[in-house]
Order: structure tokens, then C-alpha cells, then sequence
């Protein structure tokens, strides 16, 4: 059954179940302190990483989770493009992040995209072996250092079934993420399937607006015009913040408290135009 198209003003509606969470500069939640809930760091890919102003609208989302937290709240985002638990760690960035790491960080994990590119075998990682143990030596290390892990399943495409319901093009290793968190008693954050509802409310041809869909001549990044079902726009970049705010503030973790109950700037339908919160 096709299913009903949302017009872009619902967006807003369709990403928040609970509350949206508020940004940079709004009033924190009465209490918070901000460094009792330590750091959040971000070990990932593309879609979440940070991008500058010449990228733009090229966004991810851990761009702007910033924007959902208390005044105050530190994240430091070392998502890096085209990168899987295997070159994270090859790289040596895995151990930079660690030597960063103090005592009460949260460290938000989410990796699958580039571990799943059979073609790219300097990337691959099969999902129950290779995958696996890179995931639980981030869980372990992470705890080793006297923080919290948070694994989280990668985010989904806008890929359909030919029924028209949103595709988990990852599903081996968002399988994987759940287990290893099952297995460890880690905290999770199931972004594949928070981010695959968001498509299906919003339907198909809505769901363009979250990704990178412009025609030539629109932004100088992309001269000729871009389709991107897999990289994020702005817009998609605050619905998918506003995702993980929403999950980070229902764990037991101490990064729980920085999650704003407000999050106006999560919750924009039309783009800033920019990278920063508001």
C-alpha cells in the first residue's frame, strides 16, 4: 500500500516522539550541570561527522547534537568520512580519542556504513567477526578508561523494499551492534531504527528534503547537482540529532543530564543555511 506523503512542516512532528531538546543558548534543565555529566566524544563515519561552512549543506549529525544539549555540554566529535571500524582503529584514531578520554565520558559509537563495502577491502569488515571484536575492544577500552560507551546502529539510508517500506541496508551489522550491546550490558541507541521510522511517517519523496537531493547551480560544493540518499542535509542532519538527543537522555548514563528538555533547534523545518545551532 503506498503510503501517505508528509509535507515538510511535519517534519518536526514526525522526529519527535517525546519533546525536542534545546540548543545552544537555550535555559538548562533545572539542576543540570553540565560537568556532571562529563564529555560526549563520537567515534563514526560521514553521517556523523562535522562539516565546515564550504561543505555545506553537506551535515552530520553529530554537527548537531551539540544544539540539543545544556549550555555547556561538551561534545567532541571525531567522526571522520569513508572510515569503519577498521580504518578508525588502523589510523590510529581510535587511539587518539582514547588518550582524550577522561573519567565520566559518554562515547557515542556508531560505525557500519564503511565496514559493510565489500568492494573496499582496506574498510571491510565482516560483520560477525572483524566487526565484532572492533566493537567490543572500543566497548572494553572505553571502560577501561573509566567512561561510558553508547553503541549505536548505523543510521539508515532513504532505500526502500519494493513494498515501500524503509530498507536496512546494514542490517548484518546493526544485528551485530544490538548483540555486542546485549552481550556487554551496554547502553544502545538503535538510530537504524529510530532513523528508518522517521523515513516511513514521513514517506518517500518528503523524506528527500533530509538528504542531499539539489539540482545543478544550487550550491558551489556541488556544481553539477547532487543525489545523496545516504549523506544528510541540514535539515536531516538536526532530524538525526535530534534522534540521538531523544535516546541519549532516556539511558542510564551520565550524559543523560546534558540532553536540553528543549531542543527548538532540532527541530527546524525550514534550513538555517548555515552550520551552527540557531
Amino acid at each position: 500500500m503506498p503510503r501517505r506523503a508528509v509535507p515538510l512542516a511535519a517534519l518536526a512532528l514526525a522526529a519527535a516522539a517525546p519533546a525536542t531538546a534545546a540548543a545552544a543558548g537555550s535555559a538548562p534543565a533545572a539542576g543540570a550541570d553540565p560537568a556532571a555529566g562529563g564529555r560526549i566524544l563520537i567515534a563514526g563515519d560521514s553521517t556523523a561527522q562535522s562539516y565546515g561552512p564550504e561543505r555545506y549543506p553537506l551535515s552530520g549529525w553529530g554537527q548537531f547534537l551539540p544544539c540539543g544539549l545544556v549550555p555547556g555540554a561538551e561534545v567532541r566529535n571525531r567522526a571522520m568520512a569513508g572510515r569503519s571500524t577498521r580504518t578508525f582503529i588502523a589510523e590510529q584514531r581510535w587511539a587518539a580519542l582514547m588518550a582524550e578520554l577522561q573519567p565520566g565520558d559518554t562515547v557515542l559509537i556508531q560505525f557500519g556504513h564503511n565496514d559493510a563495502a565489500r568492494e573496499k577491502p582496506e574498510r571491510f569488515a565482516d560483520a560477525t567477526t572483524t566487526f565484532r571484536d572492533n566493537l567490543l575492544r572500543f566497548v572494553w577500552e572505553t571502560r577501561g578508561h573509566g567512561a561510558v560507551p553508547v553503541l549505536v546502529t548505523p543510521v539508515a539510508r532513504r532505500s526502500f523494499w519494493d513494498n515501500g517500506q524503509t530498507r536496512a541496508d546494514f542490517a548484518e551489522w546493526s544485528a551485530v551492534t544490538r548483540a555486542v550491546a546485549a552481550q556487554t550490558a551496554t547502553p544502545l541507541l538503535d538510530l537504524e531504527a529510530e532513523s528508518r521510522a522517521l523515513i516511513d511517517t514521513l514517506g518517500a519523496e518528503p523524506a528527500r528534503a533530509l538528504y542531499l537531493h539539489y539540482p545543478a547551480g544550487r550550491w558551489p560544493s556541488y556544481p553539477r547537482g547532487i543525489a545523496d540518499d545516504t549523506h544528510f542535509s541540514e535539515i536531516g542532519a538536526r532530524r538525526m540529532a535530534e534522534l540521538v538527543a531523544r535516546g541519549l537522555a532516556a539511558l542510564p548514563v551520565p550524559a543523560a543530564r546534558l540532553v536540553a528538555p528543549d531542543r527548538p533547534d532540532l527541530a527546524r523545518t525550514e534550513p538555517l543555511g548555515a552550520g551552527q545551532c540557531h
